[in-house]
């Protein structure tokens, strides 16, 4: 039999069942609102080991009968659940309010909440609860939650953006260059390497490839990463990791991008050295000289090598000309 006793000006329950013969229960302590069950629903319970697709199924089977959020667990002693039904406000508070507790029960530490955009109406709720937005995509929000009284140890959201600029030297010592339609570089006839953004999900030497062939047409074999840049609060308050690659050309035919690209050439290299722009700008004096030794044979980059981590795979840039690799 059990018995309930409602502390309403803590908006506490204690949950007592009668112990099986040979084995004792603990009482749980769940937080619900101080009016007692009025957010609270009847929902459907699955057994289940794993994380559920229905926001509405529990966890009853590890949990002595409580009703919880289906969550999985990650690999730092925390949880996440993700939505994917709608809820009335109200039961997902009581349903989020007793998951919590439960979850300090045992011990976790972040909870992570990912919401769809369909279900951003539920954000107001978690926030009230104590979560805080951690990061947003086009389809979902992320928000967290901390259960120690110690400060967080959470990763922040993603910190850096990663540019490219491509280094394309052809067989007459041209590199290839293009004045840009939109930007800072619009109108002032300035000619610089094509640059870019590397998207989600793509490799440093993948990405070079596919900026030189949009902006210019040029088919290009990843060569080297030459040098790289960091720099902070560039845009929308991140940080900027830009990589200067070395590339070969496999074409030598020009179709410049028509939305982004005023004009694009093949520009003898000691021309490009001379203009103002190249001369008065520290970090492309820099890049000019790292392009001339490595031309020359004075220098040595860093060549991409498919490796595999424990539960990753990626790719190690370095020299491999004064460190011979593992295959």
């Amino acid at each position: 039999m059990m018995i309930s006793h409602m502390a309403k000006s803590h908006g506490l329950i204690r949950l007592l069942k009668k112990p099986c013969d040979g084995c004792l229960r603990s009482p749980l302590f769940l937080r619900f609102p101080a009016d007692g069950f009025s957010a609270f629903r009847s929902y459907s319970l699955t057994r289940s080991r794993f994380m559920s697709t229905d926001p509405i199924v529990g966890e009853e089977a590890r949990n002595g009968g409580v009703t919880m959020l289906p969550a999985v667990e990650d690999k730092y002693g925390g949880v996440m659940t993700e939505m994917s039904r709608p809820m009335d406000p109200s039961a997902f508070s009581a349903l989020l309010r007793s998951s919590l507790s439960n979850w300090t029960l045992q011990g976790k530490k972040g909870v992570w909440i990912k919401l769809p955009r369909q279900l951003i109406g539920l954000a107001e709720t978690a926030v009230k609860e104590g979560f805080w937005f951690h990061h947003a995509e086009k389809n979902y929000l992320m928000l967290v939650y901390w259960i120690p009284k110690q400060d967080h140890t959470l990763p922040s959201n993603a910190s850096h953006r990663v540019g490219i600029a491509a280094f394309v030297l052809n067989h007459k010592k041209e590199v290839l260059v293009v004045q840009e339609k939109t930007g800072r570089f619009k109108g002032q006839g300035i000619w610089k390497f094509p640059t870019g953004v590397v998207n989600e999900g793509e490799y440093i030497h993948d990405g070079s490839v596919r900026e030189v062939k949009e902006e210019t047409g040029v088919d290009t074999e990843f060569v080297q990463v030459l040098a790289f840049r960091q720099t902070h609060k560039a845009f929308f308050e991140k940080s900027d990791l830009f990589f200067v690659c070395m590339m070969k050309p496999l074409s030598l035919e020009i179709n410049a991008q028509e939305s982004e690209i005023e004009a694009a050439q093949w520009m003898p290299w000691e021309e490009y050295n001379k203009q103002p722009f190249v001369q008065n700008h520290e970090l492309l004096r820099y890049m000019t000289d790292i392009c001339s030794a490595k031309t020359n044979g004075d220098y040595e980059g860093f060549t991409p090598l498919p490796v595999s981590a424990p539960d990753l795979q990626g790719n190690l840039y370095f020299n491999n000309r004064d460190l011979s690799s593992r295959q």
